[in-house]
């Protein structure tokens, strides 16, 4: 059975085919179709080249149409439509150095590359597959569509998507694949660092992770990975611990604790990686408290500092480390008893207190907010202007102060 947006772009086909070309569905939407697996968008690949699309279709955005590909919008959705088209030369290792477009289904799908890939699906569901690709599928194999040394070679990074396929589809990597990928993986030196990124977070969230994680050391692929030259050990430690209950974030903690990373050593891996400032700031700061959590137990204090989301992300890993169950509960418990969940719920400010003390900025002001703090975390004073200023005059008038 055809699903649904198959469906609902059938009349793209149609037209197409009306005007006297061909059209039909093509790549990964064809592969997870017959893997039984839901399809989020389609892609076609026609024999018309892209003036004589926007001949037939009256509204069209050029999204890549040096490669013969445009945005076609048709009944309320939109899709993207490619010319048939053959490709030379892979200088870079990475993208063809030319395109020429074709009037053959069988040559657009000769350049493809593993043959799960290489597969089209005509307007009434029958499967065109030159490749073998069908086979590969019930194989739950991974087979590049003829040479693997040339389907690496002309791209580097199809070597990386074939571990991040493994690891989502829970599939095998045919044996002359995989030697390849091993003879070959040097050549990921000429691929983009945000482009491996892209692959190795995929591969990390799929549900044959440890394998995949464990293919990339032995093939000899992470030596060519950012920060993971001579780590093979590391890395399979840290497969070792991987479990499917952590999450992103909570994988590189995992990957950083693995690899025995301290201080500037981890801001220098994760922005080797290319990392949004962002993420890197959260995955230092749950590695933080992931080091603190292997020396203490969780208190009030802690956990208003670490903050629920990083205290819980922290005590996952930490569990993972220790082969513990996972049970945020307490920590839940913990957290909903603090009367303040961060600064900004104190209800005194800086000028309250410079006010109350009739005293000028300085160090000793950022003292006494923290102080305060901590009175009120700790159930020493409830968080009223009125009761704060009460308990400060009397910590005042018993330490000394002014």
């Amino acid at each position: 059975m055809i699903q649904n947006p198959f469906k609902e772009a059938i009349p793209v086909l149609e037209l197409i085919e009306e005007a006297g070309f061909e059209a039909y569905f093509v790549g990964g939407s064809v592969r997870d179709h017959l893997l039984g697996r839901s399809i989020a968008d389609v892609d076609i690949a026609t024999s018309a080249l892209p003036e004589e699309m926007k001949r037939i279709f009256p509204k069209t955005a050029d999204v890549g149409i040096e490669h013969g590909t445009i945005l076609v919008h048709h009944g309320g959705n939109h899709y993207e439509v490619t010319t048939f088209r053959s490709e030379a030369d892979y200088t870079d290792f990475r993208r063809p150095d030319s395109v020429s477009f074709i009037r053959s289904l069988k040559e657009d799908l000769q350049r493809r590359d593993f043959t799960m890939n290489a597969m089209a699906m005509d307007k009434d569901g029958q499967i065109i597959d030159p490749f073998a690709g069908k086979e590969a599928i019930d194989r739950k194999m991974i087979v590049t569509v003829g040479n693997p040394d040339e389907r690496f070679g002309e791209d580097a990074l199809r070597m990386l998507r074939a571990v991040r396929f493994q690891s989502q589809l829970s599939f095998s990597i045919e044996q002359q694949t995989y030697e390849s990928l091993a003879a070959n993986s040097h050549l990921l030196n000429n691929i983009a660092v945000e482009r491996k990124l892209v692959e190795f977070e995929k591969l990390m969230m799929g549900p044959a992770r440890v394998e995949a994680i464990q293919l990339l050391a032995n093939s000899g692929m992470s030596q060519f990975l950012p920060g993971l030259k001579r780590k093979n050990g590391h890395l399979m430690s840290f497969s070792s611990h991987v479990t499917s209950e952590l999450e992103l974030a909570e994988l590189w903690v995992l990957l950083l604790f693995d690899l025995g990373l301290s201080g500037k050593e981890i801001d220098s891996f994760l922005r080797e990686w290319k990392l949004p400032v962002q993420k890197i700031k959260r995955y230092i700061q749950i590695h933080s408290w992931l080091l603190y959590r292997m020396e203490n137990d969780w208190d009030l204090k802690s956990i208003y500092k670490a903050g629920l989301d990083k205290a819980i992300s922290a005590e996952k890993v930490f569990g993972t480390l220790h082969a513990l169950v996972n049970n945020p509960e307490g920590l839940i418990k913990l957290f909903d008893m603090l009367p303040i969940k961060n600064r900004q719920q104190l209800v005194v400010s800086g000028n309250d207190v410079m006010a109350w003390m009739d005293k000028q900025p300085g160090p000793w002001l950022r003292v006494t907010l923290d102080e305060i703090e901590q009175a009120v975390i700790y159930g020493k004073v409830p968080n009223e202007k009125e009761k704060i200023k009460e308990w400060l005059n009397a910590s005042n008038q018993k330490s000394g102060k002014n």
